[in-house]
């Protein structure tokens, strides 16, 4: 089968190298995302393990239209009934890049009406449509000239985890939180295997969101292991499969040494959040958790990997007042954590000249309609690095 995964912009090298990891095969990157021919076995085991994917689908149909009864007629075409059954509720979405068509909720209905066309045809019944919490997920994208329409093997989207519940979006999505640590070096290994950063801090933890995926990549966990996917209830699921799996998801986990994850913040709200979290994951044991302004906070070693989304703000009264606050930012890292690296993400492009410090590495990222930057700075003691930063 065909498939397209979205990922934020800029992780789409490490949706590759992931999916490569599960087995698909003629995986590509594309802006914003990822297409790849995938197994059904490679298609469950990617929602289970990818960290950076927003969803996987799958294509159903693609071709040439005009009109929206053309669109109509590519979906009357499809056998519905033979992905999912009429008791199941379902959603249509519609997303366009330079569509000529006036009403993209109009294509939305006409694709509607067709699903239900088509089970009337072939099962004497419709299936009810459910905007909210949908059983099935149907997506159409229309570009100037094709439309191409896919079913979301995944429901709702991978970055949540399974432990926030559906009122409890972060301001920073899980798998953008995964990349994040990703391309700041987390996962990275010397020659002998050992991992280069032993101990890791989020200082600024909020709702504890990089924290916990640090934790999860340490440990070697499946992000996917505590929710449920639409593919579970398409009606040729292979449940041995899932069961297999999942299975071997856990064995894979892989006990975490102590004293080594770390994270804090100065609101007591904050810490309450992230314990609540850390707690419906298993994770309490596993990080150490403390409430500390950043300011004057010392390095819970010699070495290690600091990560943090640090406060921005929307208004430019709150954006000058966090401006202040750059250069005792940037005091605490020079004097409390030589010999770590530090990896800011943020939306303020000027933070590292706030700081007085010169990044390693930046990469440019989004997150949502943001423009964001990932500055990576080695901390050296008595000096800062000199050399030109690379924008990868």
């Amino acid at each position: 089968m065909h498939i397209f995964a979205p990922c934020p912009r800029g992780l789409e090298e490490l949706l590759v190298n992931e999916f490569n990891h599960c087995g698909m095969t003629q995986v590509e990157q594309v802006g914003g995302g990822v297409r790849a021919r995938a197994t059904q076995e490679s298609l469950y085991r990617a929602n289970l393990h990818s960290r950076y994917a927003s969803r996987i689908l799958v294509r159903l149909a693609v071709g040439a239209y005009q009109k929206e009864e053309d669109l109509y007629q590519m979906a009357r075409k499809i056998a519905w009934h033979q992905w999912f059954d009429v008791s199941q509720s379902f959603k249509v979405s519609t997303t366009a890049v330079k569509s000529p068509l006036r009403s993209l909720d109009f294509a939305t209905l006409r694709i509607k009406d067709a699903v239900c066309d088509r089970f009337r045809a072939d099962r004497g019944g419709r299936p009810n449509v459910n905007t909210d919490q949908p059983d099935q997920r149907i997506q159409l994208f229309l570009t100037e000239t094709s439309a191409t329409l896919y079913i979301d093997s995944s429901g709702n989207p991978l970055w949540q985890r399974g432990y926030r519940g559906a009122a409890g979006a972060a301001p920073l999505k899980e798998n953008l939180a995964a990349g994040l640590l990703a391309l700041a070096g987390w996962n990275d290994t010397d020659e002998t295997g050992k991992p280069v950063y032993e101990t890791f801090l989020d200082p600024m933890c909020g709702s504890g969101t990089i924290v916990i995926e640090a934790a999860w990549m340490r440990a070697n966990m499946a992000p996917g292991l505590n929710r449920r996917f639409s593919c579970e209830r398409w009606l040729d699921a292979d449940r041995a499969l899932w069961t297999k799996l999942r299975a071997e998801a856990r064995a894979q986990i892989r006990p975490m040494a102590p004293q080594t994850i770390f994270a804090s913040d100065m609101h007591p709200g904050a810490i309450a959040a992230t314990r609540r979290h850390l707690e419906q994951v298993g994770l309490s044991d596993a990080v150490t958790l403390d409430q500390a302004d950043f300011i004057g906070r010392g390095a819970p070693a010699t070495t290690g990997l600091l990560v943090s989304n640090p406060p921005y703000g929307v208004r430019l009264s709150e954006q000058e007042e966090l401006q202040a606050e750059y250069p005792e930012w940037g005091r605490t890292l020079k004097q409390q954590f030589s010999g770590w690296t530090a990896a800011l993400f943020t939306a303020d492009l000027e933070l590292t000249k706030g700081l007085g410090l010169k990044p390693r590495r930046r990469f440019p990222l989004k997150n949502g309609a943001l423009e964001c930057r990932l500055f990576v700075i080695d901390l050296v003691s008595g000096f800062h690095r000199k050399q030109k930063p690379t924008e990868s």
